[in-house]
């Protein structure tokens, strides 16, 4: 059974947040604070974070950093900051996801798996070509050399990594990024942060052969 860690001081949404992911078959530990959360990681062995930015004691930036650089743990910000900074913040720290409150807890839940999937297999290190990916660390390399990835190129090439082998729709690409940016996508932008994407991780971005274009339906990755 996985373990999460819920960093949150609302104490309605630990009540039912708590609730609903133990009846989806997840072990579920609470702290509202920075010092608690510390305090349980040390105790308890934790598979993922779901940390809140605004807290009762410190902050969830403080937190996360604490807890990647301490423990290596993969971190979902749960919260509702929903501007440019907070996102780019939150995943410059290394988190691995970002959702907005409020959120529909299937999706939370849809998004704690593919989370898992990706650290706990390899230790965090994910391949796609010769792209390495540590879900861990939060950085991105091509044959051993840091691409640096902004905060949303990161985040869509976790979106590709998640649904490997999945055909994804613009639609379902700008839902991904409006959790984590807002208004700040749009469709415009969207062609934007693919082109970019492409030319950092693709050995010939005008042929890709990692982010496939499936002509009128969308994007695939299967490498």
């Amino acid at each position: 059974m996985m373990t999460i860690l819920l960093v949150e001081d609302d104490k309605n949404i630990v009540s039912h947040l708590s609730a609903f992911l133990a009846g989806e078959g997840f072990a579920v530990h609470s702290a509202a604070g920075q010092s608690d959360a510390l305090g349980m990681l040390a105790e308890h062995a934790v598979d993922l974070v779901l940390l809140d930015v605004s807290l009762a004691d410190g902050n969830g930036f403080a937190t996360c950093r604490a807890v990647k650089s301490e423990y290596g743990l993969p971190v979902i910000f749960l919260t509702a900051s929903d501007d440019e900074f907070s996102t780019v913040t939150g995943f410059e720290l290394g988190a691995d996801d970002y959702i907005a409150k409020p959120f529909r807890p299937r999706e939370l839940v849809s998004r704690i798996k593919n989370i898992l999937r990706l650290t706990k297999s390899g230790g965090g290190v994910v391949h796609l070509g010769n792209v390495t990916v540590d879900t861990v660390k939060g950085t991105a390399q091509k044959d051993g050399r840091d691409l640096f990835l902004s905060a949303l190129e990161y985040r869509l090439l976790l979106v590709f990594l998640n649904n490997r082998g999945h055909l994804l729709s613009r639609a379902q690409l700008l839902d991904a990024l409006w959790d984590a940016a807002g208004e700040f996508v749009n469709d415009n932008t969207l062609t934007v942060y693919i082109k970019r994407l492409r030319e950092k991780i693709e050995d010939d971005p005008q042929s890709p052969t990692l982010i496939k274009t499936v002509r009128g339906l969308g994007y695939k990755v299967d490498v």
